[in-house]
C-alpha cells in the first residue's frame, strides 16, 4: 500500500517535534531529576500489572493466592526489577565507569556527576516513592515501621544526592546492597508456592550467600 508524501511529511514533523521535546526537556539537564522518578514511577506501575498478567497465565497457584499474597507477589516483581536495575548500575558506576575515576577529572570526586547517574538515581527515588505509597496504603500487609523509616531513609538520601549531584559516587556504593533483594523475593516465592524443601530452595540460599558476600565485600 503505497503512502502519500503528504502523510511521510506529516509523520517525519512529529518525529522531529518528539526528539526536540525529549532533547530538551526529557533529557534536559534540569529536568533529568524530575522526569527520571516520574519514569521509575510509571515503570513501577507497569511492571506491577505486568507482573499480574504473567502471573495469571504461567503460574498455576497464582489465582489461588489470597488477595493481600497476590498483591505482595506482584509488589516483590516491582522490587526484584528495580533490585536488579540499580545494582548493575551501581556496580558499573563503582567499578568500570571513567566518571568516578581518579584520572577523569581533576573535580574532587565528591562532586562528579553526569546525567546518566543522575537519572538512574532519579529512577530509583521513584521506585522508594512508589513502594512507599503501596506500604502506607496497604499498612501494615507490606511491611510495619521499619519498612517505612527504610524508604523514607532512602528517598531522601537518593534524592538528595540526585537533585545536588554530591556524593552519587558513595550513594552507589550503598546501593550495591540492594544485590541480595532478588534472591530474598525469589525466597519468599518458592515459599508460598510451598517448594520450601526444593533443590531451587537451597540453591537460591547458597545464591543468597553469595550476593551477600559481594555486598558486603565491596568498598
Amino acid at each position: 500500500m503505497a503512502v502519500s508524501k503528504g502523510t511521510v511529511f506529516t509523520l517525519k514533523s512529529y518525529r522531529t517535534q518528539a526528539e526536540v521535546l525529549v532533547k530538551n526537556y526529557i533529557l534536559s539537564d534540569p529536568f533529568i531529576p524530575y522526569t527520571s522518578v516520574v519514569v521509575g514511577a510509571l515503570t513501577c506501575k507497569l511492571v506491577y500489572d505486568l507482573t499480574q498478567l504473567i502471573s495469571a497465565i504461567y503460574f498455576r497457584g497464582y489465582n489461588g493466592l489470597t488477595k493481600i499474597q497476590r498483591t505482595e507477589w506482584k509488589n516483590r516483581g516491582v522490587s526484584t526489577l528495580h533490585a536488579i536495575f540499580i545494582s548493575i548500575t551501581s556496580l558499573y558506576f563503582v567499578f568500570w565507569s571513567d566518571l568516578f575515576s581518579e584520572h577523569h577529572s581533576a573535580e574532587l570526586i565528591t562532586f562528579r556527576n553526569s546525567p546518566l547517574s543522575t537519572f538512574a538515581l532519579g529512577v530509583s527515588v521513584g521506585y522508594f516513592i512508589s513502594d512507599l505509597g503501596m506500604i502506607f496504603w496497604l499498612y501494615p500487609y507490606l511491611g510495619g515501621v521499619e519498612y517505612i523509616v527504610h524508604h523514607s531513609l532512602s528517598a531522601i538520601a537518593v534524592s538528595y544526592s540526585m537533585l545536588t549531584g554530591e556524593g552519587q559516587l558513595y550513594t552507589f556504593m550503598v546501593l550495591i546492597s540492594e544485590v541480595t533483594t532478588p534472591e530474598i523475593n525469589m525466597r519468599w516465592y518458592l515459599d508460598i508456592a510451598g517448594l520450601k524443601r526444593s533443590n531451587a530452595y537451597l540453591i537460591n540460599g547458597i545464591v543468597i550467600f553469595f550476593a551477600w558476600l559481594v555486598r558486603n565485600l565491596t568498598p
